[in-house]
């Protein structure tokens, strides 16, 4: 079954999962990410999800959000009304394969999203593609730790979380980033080296 299905499926309860680490930890880590958004920025938000990031959207910014999932998006679309004075657009596609024209985004955004993406080298040049030359993507994602101990737990739910979502807690998220083109301009540790903020421009 291919991701965007699984999500579909998932969808459902994705929120209600969640719901725990939404209280604890997320909210500080995505108003953490949209602090660093000036106003006026035109932003995509790629992997929206169900729109939790939402509640943290600069008013003045004008956010064009993308998920490959439908069930996702529907649900991002839903939380979206409660929003009627942000400027949100919501749109069906694979980041993989954006259709937006070259250097058109001052910013670009993914949380938890880069551990998802079938072929994430592939999505993270088309988010290098589509940021303007002095633009910036942030990235907070979760990956594969430096230190050995960390990952035994991460390498023991890794075989059960990709079969039902096809998420991966083991990449090297870091390295594809550069790989794709990026450099990092900052790097912030958020909890032990399995997530990170990194802020990064185009080499």
């Amino acid at each position: 079954m291919k991701t965007h299905t699984k999500y579909d499926i998932f969808s459902r309860f994705y929120d209600l999962v969640e719901k725990h680490l939404e209280k604890k930890s997320f909210p500080k880590w995505r108003k953490l990410v949209w602090e660093k958004v000036p106003l006026n920025s035109k932003v995509s938000e790629v992997g929206v999800g169900t729109g939790k990031n939402m509640p943290y959207y600069p008013g003045s910014v004008e956010v064009v959000g993308i998920d490959f999932s439908q069930g996702m998006l529907e649900r991002a679309i839903s939380r979206s009304t409660k929003y009627p004075d942000k400027k949100i657009k919501l749109m069906k596609m694979d980041v993989t394969d954006m259709n937006f024209p070259q250097n058109n985004f001052d910013f670009v955004i993914s949380t938890f999203v880069f551990c998802t993406v079938p072929d994430p080298i592939s999505g993270l040049k088309e988010v290098n593609r589509v940021l303007k030359p002095k633009g910036r993507a942030i990235f907070l994602e979760h990956m594969r730790s430096t230190k050995w101990l960390n990952n035994v737990p991460l390498y023991m739910m890794n075989p059960i979380i990709k079969t039902l979502v096809g998420t991966s807690v083991i990449r090297k998220t870091k390295e594809n980033i550069l790989e794709a083109g990026f450099h990092v301009v900052q790097e912030k540790n958020l909890f032990s080296d399995i997530v990170k903020l990194l802020i990064c421009e185009k080499n």
